[in-house]
């Protein structure tokens, strides 16, 4: 079976901005390679040894510890002077700049990939490069990955209880991820059952250069749109202002609440001190700036990709060999969410 993140260095990941540093202002913008740390990691032990409190180091993402990743930060201006006695446990700094804005969750256009896969056999390679091909073209579906439910997949059933409480109780920014996850499983459920690549009558669909969504009343009329990429079908992020379809979408959806046991979306009730108001994903995300290459003598595959902000390079792995591979350790992590 193919391996993935036999090492850290299998799995490199660099996030692409959405906005870039503007070179003055009030905040750092700094620009940090690590390994083996997640996200979170980095940006507490930069708020312990710049002396700031944890809400004042700002990320647009939420990167995996077993990789190789590069990634934004940012931190007030006045602690410049501190920067030369970091010592950052398995990161360093790449590049400090000024900018005028903090960062926050979700400020990305996408993160760009350079995976290794081993133990690939040789005489998979015609069939993974037509696979690949076929990806590139026609894109792939946008489902979340199996690290979003957690190291034991109970995510979801935690978010579940949660949504059925009063008041949450502990940590609300780990109840908002549970919570996520629930959200997650149902945009999965749905998309397992419609094709990805097709406009039915009432979907709400989305421009993708523009992130601009409308009803779909006909699908014959948006079939030029469909097929050059410019507009795709979305599925739910649930929630209490999310858009919501119409017609047989609409009914795939209430049907796909009720087989996880949620409440139709006008009769959710949030807890207190969760506010779920919801989203659209599209069902389908096409590889950018994507290319293959097969090492024989090693045995080795190497993908280098581009993929739009919370979408998931494992799940292209798993559409290029038809299933799961053995991905190595894997932790829980957010894509963005409103």
């Amino acid at each position: 079976m193919p391996r993935l993140r036999s090492t850290p260095e299998d799995f490199r990941v660099e996030e692409i901005s959405l906005y870039e540093p503007t070179g003055a202002g009030s905040f750092l913008w700094l620009w940090i390679e690590k390994t083996g740390r997640n996200t979170q990691d980095v940006a507490a032990e930069l708020a312990r040894q710049l002396r700031l409190a944890p809400r004042d180091v700002g990320f647009a993402g939420r990167k995996d510890r077993h990789a190789v990743t590069r990634q934004a930060f940012t931190v007030p201006a006045d602690v410049e002077s501190r920067l030369a006695d970091l010592d950052l446990s398995g990161a360093s700094i790449l590049a400090v700049e000024k900018t005028d804005s903090r960062l926050r969750t979700g400020q990305l256009a996408g993160n760009r990939f350079r995976l290794t896969l081993r133990e690939v056999e040789p005489s998979l390679e015609s069939e993974v490069q037509s696979r690949f091909e076929e990806l590139v073209k026609r894109g792939m579906p946008n489902r979340y990955g199996e690290q979003r439910f957690g190291r034991d997949g109970r995510n979801v059933e935690r978010g579940r209880d949660i949504l059925a409480s009063t008041r949450v109780k502990g940590d609300r920014r780990r109840a908002w991820l549970m919570v996520s996850a629930l959200q997650s499983a149902v945009f999965n459920e749905v998309l397992k059952r419609r094709p990805y690549d097709q406009l039915w009558p009432g979907d709400v669909a989305v421009v993708h250069a523009t992130d601009d969504w409308f009803w779909v009343d006909d699908p014959a009329t948006e079939a030029a749109r469909l097929a050059s990429f410019e507009v795709s079908p979305t599925g739910p992020v649930f929630g209490t202002k999310s858009k919501r379809p119409r017609g047989q979408a609409l009914e795939l959806e209430q049907k796909v609440m009720a087989v996880l046991d949620l409440p139709p979306i006008e009769k959710l009730l949030p807890p207190k001190g969760i506010q779920i108001y919801g989203d659209r994903r599209a069902l389908r995300v096409r590889p950018q700036r994507a290319s293959l290459f097969y090492r024989a003598e090693e045995q080795a595959l190497q993908l280098e990709f581009e993929l739009a902000a919370g979408s998931y390079a494992t799940v292209l792995v798993e559409e290029l060999f038809g299933g799961p591979i053995d991905e190595g350790p894997v932790e829980a992590e957010a894509s963005r969410q409103p």
